[in-house]
């Protein structure tokens, strides 16, 4: 079955709803092919066959942090749904977690609810995928990551195949003293080079992906060289942006949804309040560039691709797993 066809045994099922932990999730999402699955949901947004509303932002009391709901409906699979994302202040680091909760559009029943820590670790590297493969140039064979956690691998799996990547290059604080974090990069990748600062890493490369959870800037990139792609999905924290505001004005910008992206992304809002860019500067989104209704790069200046993640991928992603469960018993 293909992401977006629907099974009226399956949308018809009125049993509890399925359960799934992390352990479950994480055994199943490797037999899903992600950046496909997204693909055909954000050409089913471009046709107007899903809703995508904007995320929306809670803050909670006494300043201990947010949580943000992420919500969707895709009528091809008769389901909706949303993920809760909780960003809780604490004595040390902020604790993060999140939760998909699926539904019937059929039956109005509750379908599944399964954590979605490795959905988003899989969902948002294949939304990179799909714009490195889209925006970055035809010849790009230098690859820099910046970051190292299970987001950063993730994005090495899935663009592993994008371009014939010759050099391959990763750069995170303390990854030089990690021996076993550098193994599981040259488990994906074997000559992948650990550097030890984010300029040996970006030197010259003509992809840099950004997969920090960092709320600064985490690179100059006043030095970006025209033509080279930037991708970012920094955090869910207020304002949070891993580039500086400044190079909006300077790039081609696009992201994975135009009527949510710009008002959620920090850098974005920021800039937007500086008045040193503007909506309307936009050159495309995923739904766009999927059903190639917009322009692609001209590469006579940096290209940024700002990704804040959309219900969508969740409800898409998460209705392939219970589909997946299903078929397992």
């Amino acid at each position: 079955m293909t992401a977006l066809e629907t099974d009226t045994s399956i949308t018809d099922h009125k049993s509890p709803p399925l359960i799934l932990n992390a352990q479950q999730v994480k055994a199943l999402i490797p037999r899903i092919d992600v950046v496909s699955v997204l693909k055909k949901t954000f050409l089913s947004l471009a046709h107007g066959k899903s809703v995508q509303p904007a995320q929306t932002l809670t803050l909670l009391p006494e300043n201990a942090g947010d949580f943000i709901t992420y919500s969707g409906a895709i009528s091809e699979l008769e389901v909706f749904g949303a993920k809760l994302s909780p960003y809780i202040v604490s004595t040390g680091k902020p604790l993060i977690t999140a939760w998909t909760y699926l539904m019937s559009l059929r039956t109005g029943q509750p379908l599944l609810c399964c954590d979605s820590a490795e959905l988003t670790v899989e969902r948002t590297a294949g939304v990179t995928a799909l714009a490195v493969d889209t925006l970055a140039k035809s010849d790009s064979d230098i690859l820099c990551i910046v970051g190292s956690g299970q987001v950063a691998l993730a994005h090495l799996q899935h663009v592993l195949t994008v371009r014939k990547w010759q050099d391959i290059r990763v750069f995170s604080p303390n990854l030089a003293m990690d021996m076993d974090r550098q193994q599981s990069f040259k488990a994906i990748y074997p000559s992948i080079s650990i550097v030890h600062t984010v300029e040996d890493a970006t030197d010259g490369a003509h992809v840099i992906m950004l997969c920090t959870s960092s709320g600064t800037p985490v690179l100059d990139t006043s030095t970006l060289q025209a033509g080279v792609l930037v991708t970012s999905i920094s955090t869910n924290a207020a304002e949070a942006h891993e580039v500086s505001p400044a190079l909006l004005s300077v790039s081609d910008v696009y992201c994975d949804y135009k009527d949510t992206a710009p008002y959620s992304a920090g850098e974005m809002q920021i800039a937007i309040k500086q008045g040193s860019w503007a909506v309307d500067k936009l050159k495309g989104d995923l739904p766009s560039l999927m059903a190639r209704s917009c322009a692609l790069p001209a590469y006579d200046k940096p290209v940024f691709f700002r990704s804040i993640g959309l219900g969508l991928e969740d409800v898409a992603i998460a209705y392939s797993l219970w589909v997946l469960a299903q078929t397992q018993g």
